[in-house]
């Protein structure tokens, strides 16, 4: 956070814009959220499987393929047919929910699945946007 300092004297009858000290960043949002561009691509959460992490429904996805899956990362997958949020445990081959409400999912031999790439950020629109209205 940029911290805008305002300053005040006794006896001003107005005070300077707190906007007035603020020097432009230089700064990109692609180049803040993303670092493989031709690896990432984003997704929107669905469901309430994920709140104990901060993932709600609705927010952004920012899926980076290239980056190495650790173990107890969030991951995006693709588990027989559904794509699917989750935090995979590699020890247990297991896919666990960040909700109380929501059971693990165990991974066995005869599950269609494959990792799609790791969570590195989300994002929580405040205010609908038609750009995420799928249709």
């Amino acid at each position: 956070m940029n911290v805008i300092p305002i300053s005040a004297s006794a006896g001003l009858t107005g005070f300077e814009s707190p906007a007035a000290e603020y020097q432009q960043l230089s700064l990109s949002l692609d180049e803040l959220l993303i670092e493989h561009p031709s690896a990432t691509f984003i997704g929107l959460a669905k469901g309430n499987s994920m709140e104990g992490i901060g993932i709600f429904d609705g927010d952004i996805l920012i899926v980076d393929r290239h980056v190495t899956v650790s173990n107890l990362d969030v991951i995006v997958a693709n588990f027989n047919g559904t794509f699917v949020c989750k935090i995979i445990d590699k020890v247990h081959r297991k896919l666990l929910s960040a909700n109380n409400q929501h059971m693990g999912m165990t991974i066995s031999e005869f599950d269609n699945f494959s990792i799609e790439g790791v969570v590195t950020r989300s994002i929580r629109c405040h205010k609908k946007t038609p750009q995420l209205e799928i249709t």
